[in-house]
């Protein structure tokens, strides 16, 4: 049922992250403006802003969601600066689309297109060069927001960097994010320089990462369901951008998967099988120049990805670890998914740099993870135990991708979740802005 005012469209229907689980009847209030949102805010309790539902869990899942769709406009950009100025609703795709032919490209992005600006703020997100650039949030100049008392600010690292550092990483649990300017890098191509290396073990894979530290970007394919002297053997791709290629992006309309496929395709047969493939074709020391979107959005040419994982959906499960001690804890995490028999049918491994200041920010100096699973009681029993050993090495699980995690487990390795329980107090987002996930996770 939909229902149409004059500056917003209402209706209900069944909404889910990309993972497809867990699921919720949602009332989906698309303001048309930025002018309705604070009628909207007055008129619902409690509510959380929604953008491309690409979070993988439940973090913009609740009774109540404000869709961002509509609100997705450049507002400015300065092509002699690189300082771009865009609504909330816009996504990274469509900045790409205006910024690259002037020579601009997103200081950090995250491995899909598919991301809305204010969605990339509300998980900080990270890429494949967060070893030397950090996260999206240390780009952003600064943010104009809705707060629970209907009152509109802007806020910087300079400017309420209190309530700054609580929105970037926030989950949306800070207020609305309205619009934001974010600081672009400078590119000369819309090609990559791509260097190809295999690891035949974890070990060698992280030092492969430590020998490339330098490098702009850099990630790898694990394997996660090999054992013995080979377990964690990697397939590391490390990226430059080119300086020739010119600079004219061409982005194609991604193949569609229209239905969800039998999850029973998916199996440690056919993983094996996958693995062991994609392991024998790598190159070693292989060098070639490919498309930028092909570097950093290998599976947005596939429209519906999610759906190979049939219709329970899956669960996509990132933990980061510190980087004392962090291979041999990552070894023995390793070990734990091989025998448990659910494998992932993607695995990929990077290296954090640093930490920073945001209070829910995930990266910390380390390595990070991230894996897929099919639903079953079994994950979810595997998933809760990964939980008490993530925490017990001193890591953590990342909130965008998470579908499962407890409380105990949130708040043992988020230490700063009650000063940013402090901060929502403050700028009154308690009780006003909250998700399926937050209160799963028990924040108020």
């Amino acid at each position: 049922m939909t229902s149409f005012t004059q500056t917003t469209v209402t209706a209900t229907s069944t909404i889910s992250g990309w993972g497809g689980y867990p699921t919720q009847d949602a009332q989906i209030i698309t303001p048309l403006s930025l002018s309705s949102y604070q009628t909207q805010l007055e008129q619902h309790p409690s509510l959380i802003a929604r953008g491309m539902g690409r979070s993988y869990g439940d973090s913009a899942n609740a009774a109540a969601v404000l869709q961002t769709t509509y609100c997705d406009h450049l507002i400015a950009f300065d092509a002699a600066t690189g300082l771009l100025t865009v609504e909330a609703g816009v996504t990274l795709r469509e900045i790409l689309k205006v910024t690259v032919k002037q020579g601009w490209f997103l200081p950090v992005t995250p491995g899909t297109g598919f991301v809305t600006v204010g969605g990339a703020i509300a998980s900080d997100v990270h890429g494949k060069n967060h070893h030397v650039a950090g996260t999206f949030g240390s780009h952003v100049v600064s943010i104009t927001m809705l707060l629970g008392t209907g009152e509109l600010v802007t806020t910087s690292p300079t400017v309420l960097p209190d309530l700054f550092h609580a929105t970037c990483g926030g989950m949306g649990l800070t207020g609305v994010i309205l619009t934001t300017t974010i600081q672009l890098t400078a590119i000369r191509s819309v090609f990559m320089n791509q260097t190809t290396m295999k690891a035949d073990s974890l070990e060698e894979a992280c030092e492969a990462f430590e020998a490339n530290s330098t490098a702009s970007y850099s990630v790898a394919w694990i394997d996660c369901l090999t054992t013995g002297k080979h377990l964690g053997r990697s397939v590391l791709m490390v990226g430059e951008h080119a300086d020739d290629g010119g600079l004219d992006l061409t982005i194609k309309s991604p193949i569609t998967i229209p239905i969800h496929t039998p999850a029973v395709l998916l199996n440690s047969m056919t993983m094996r099988a996958f693995n062991t493939a994609y392991w024998a074709k790598a190159a070693h020391h292989k060098k070639q120049t490919i498309p930028l979107l092909s570097y950093f959005y290998p599976l947005d040419a596939i429209g519906g990805w999610n759906k190979l994982y049939g219709k329970a959906g899956f669960v996509q499960y990132q933990f980061v670890l510190p980087k004392a001690g962090g291979i041999t804890n990552m070894h023995k995490i390793l070990m734990q998914i091989a025998q448990s028999g659910a494998g992932s049918f993607l695995a990929v491994l990077k290296q954090f740099g640093a930490a920073n200041q945001n209070l829910l920010s995930f990266p910390m100096e380390g390595y990070t993870l991230a894996l897929d699973f099919k639903i079953s009681s079994s994950v979810m029993e595997l998933l809760h135990r990964l939980d008490d050993i993530v925490a017990a090495m001193g890591g953590r699980v990342y909130l965008t991708k998470d579908a499962v995690m407890r409380e105990a487990s949130f708040k043992t390795t988020y230490p700063n979740w009650q000063e940013f329980e402090g901060v929502r107090q403050k700028y009154g987002a308690i009780g006003k802005f909250a998700s399926n996930q937050s209160k799963r996770l028990g924040l108020a």
